[in-house]
């Protein structure tokens, strides 16, 4: 050990006895050694000066002496030492000697500075290695058991309050109890009560769960450890473990607080779900979770919270009173709280006096409120990009646009037969927007092609958000996807491609009334879409099927009947307005967008002139 420790501290001395030697090195005059010459030597050389390549006269400081030093034709170098420079001067002038006077080559301590840092530099990268290796408490061993720590951020205080989180009365309450009880938790001891030891927030991608966790540690005012799902699991088996242990510990010494657990459906999967079974890391990481959060160990003051959009793959365990003991659903906003998720967001935002946010609301039903952020955001962005100095309502319309739809290709160079093809085609989903009840009316129809692929769109704009879906609103949905491919047919007498995606969509709505909704007289209200939920491989693998081919044939011939009975009466409907067809179509043609009241005055001047001829 003591033999160690004196080699170690030999090494500095040698290390500074090296670098001193190089700055001794870099300071001497470095030159190519010459040939010395005596005087008569020299003298028979300047009188032949044919033999004379190259002559350099170096000067030395401080005095009139100097050496001369002479490149001769044979290749050879040769220096003699003058006394007198000028003498010397004068005389190869007199004999045309051509010559270079420069002062005596010398190295500077400025001129050895780039030399001296790289090997500071070198000395500083050789003690840093040295310390790595030589273990302790700060060397790579320490970060090597570091791995195992816990990655949680800890938050000691969060701006964001309850006041920034809009749309959300019933969520906010569910989690003001938590908040109660952490800043008095004697009234809530003293009723027998004891707060829920986990709370998960489920819901779609976006609609702010994770602003719900901000908030409530802004309100709380207690420490927040923040985590993803996915820090816990890693390659290394028993590290996800360890960091769950860890984090929980860390937990302990600040109670009460705050663990949220972003995306825990990354670590909290369902266990056994693969093949034959599973055994990996993942499953060690939520054995010990599940053992933290309810096991024979008392977290008192610890409260953990959750966020996933994939509650039907989480274990059951983890699922059970005594662990998430409260689930929050945090469902898509309606009308009123998309408006006032937009007041929310436009609050630092300059709008001018045309927009009505209240007809934006209407508009983006199914909107999450991340949606409608970034649809206030565009359009602020386009403002800015014009020039203005505020937001009007036709910069909010074409961020929906781009947003929901796509942007707009105006440059894409479209030929007429194309054109006519989309318009033609939109106006088909038009009338049927316009003459079903259940549908909606129209907002916009547009011929311009997007960015997802799409030679043109129509936009409908729902009155109200329904909760319940009656079959004849999924019967009225399937015309109006229809009504492209239909409109085609009447005028073009053939079929293009362009309505795949509304085939799509009409199979898809025929096919789930049959097998899960039950509103088929023939087939019954029986759900045979049984393994639709089925997420795993393994799960999916295991199950049978419950029914038999007969009954399999029978979905088939029912989705059929039912699609082909929706065709035939948006045909109908379609053949009964060809002149609003053509009309709708020759507008589009001019204008190539055109709004729902500009589509609604067509029929509205049909209905005048039908009373005017009467």
């Amino acid at each position: 050990m003591n033999n160690n420790r004196q080699q170690n501290v030999r090494i500095p001395w040698f290390l500074l006895i090296l670098l001193a030697g190089v700055i001794i090195l870099s300071l001497v005059p470095f030159r190519v050694l010459s040939e010395r010459l005596s005087a008569s030597e020299f003298r028979s050389i300047i009188e032949e000066p044919d033999q004379i390549v190259e002559t350099v006269i170096e000067l030395s400081p401080g005095s009139e002496a100097g050496d001369v030093v002479m490149e001769l034709s044979d290749g050879r170098s040769v220096q003699v030492t003058v006394e007198d420079v000028r003498e010397i001067t004068n005389e190869f002038n007199e004999r045309g000697i051509d010559y270079i006077i420069s002062g005596m080559a010398e190295t500077s301590l400025i001129d050895s500075l780039p030399m001296m840092l790289m090997v500071v530099v070198m000395v500083f990268l050789f003690f840093t290695l040295l310390g790595a290796r030589s273990g302790g408490a700060g060397g790579m061993n320490q970060r090597l058991m570091n791995f195992g720590k816990s990655r949680a951020k800890l938050v000691t205080e969060s701006r964001v309050r309850f006041s920034d989180v809009a749309g959300m009365e019933e969520e906010k309450k569910e989690l003001r109890e938590v908040v109660e009880f952490l800043r008095h938790p004697l009234k809530f001891s003293a009723m027998g009560a004891r707060i829920p030891k986990g709370i998960i927030l489920v819901g779609s991608p976006g609609t702010g769960k994770t602003l719900l966790a901000k908030a409530v540690a802004g309100e709380a005012g207690v420490p927040f450890y923040s985590i993803s799902g996915s820090d816990f699991v890693e390659m290394y088996v028993g590290v996800g473990a360890a960091r769950v242990r860890d984090l929980f510990d860390q937990a302990k010494k600040t109670s009460p607080c705050i663990v949220f657990i972003d995306e825990i459906d990354a670590v909290a999967r369902r266990r056994g779900t693969g093949l034959g079974g599973s055994h990996d890391e993942r499953e060690q990481t939520l054995n010990q979770l599940l053992v933290e959060m309810d096991g024979f160990a008392q977290n008192q003051g610890i409260i953990v919270m959750a966020a996933t959009n994939r509650v039907d793959i989480l274990d059951p365990a983890i699922m059970r009173p005594g662990r998430f003991d409260r689930k929050v659903s945090v469902s898509k906003p309606d009308v009123h709280a998309r408006e006032e998720i937009l007041k929310l967001h436009a609050r630092n935002k300059k709008l001018s006096e045309d927009v009505d946010l209240e007809r934006v609301a209407r508009t983006t039903a199914g909107f999450t409120g991340a949606d409608l952020e970034n649809i206030l955001n565009e359009a602020a962005i386009e403002a800015a990009v014009s020039d203005r100095g505020s937001i009007d309502q036709n910069d909010i319309e074409e961020a929906f646009i781009k947003t929901g739809i796509g942007t707009e290709k105006r440059s894409k160079v479209i030929s007429e037969r194309d054109k006519r093809i989309t318009a033609y085609h939109e106006t088909g989903h038009a009338i049927l927007f316009h003459e079903l009840k259940d549908v909606g009316p129209v907002h916009m129809i547009s011929i311009i092609p997007t960015g997802d692929g799409a030679a043109g769109y129509t936009m409908p704009l729902p009155d109200k958000d329904d909760m319940h879906v009656t079959k004849g609103q999924l019967r009225h949905m399937m015309m109006a996807a229809m009504g492209g491919r239909i409109a085609e047919e009447l005028v073009l007498d053939d079929i293009t491609t362009g309505a795949s995606q509304d085939i799509k969509q009409v199979t898809k709505i025929a096919r789930a009334m049959v097998m899960q909704y039950g509103m088929s007289d023939k087939v019954g209200m029986l759900n045979y879409d049984e393994n639709g939920d089925d997420v795993f491989l393994g799960y999916d693998i295991a199950h049978n099927k419950t029914y038999s081919d007969g009954v399999l044939s029978e979905i088939d011939r029912e989705v059929k009947s039912l699609v082909d009975g929706c065709y035939e009466e948006a045909r109908s409907i379609i053949m009964k307005n060809r002149d609003i067809l053509e009309k709708s179509c020759t507008l589009l043609m001019e204008k190539e967008k055109i709004s729902g009241e500009q589509f609604d005055a067509l029929f509205q001047d049909r209905k005048e002139a039908a009373g005017t001829e009467a």
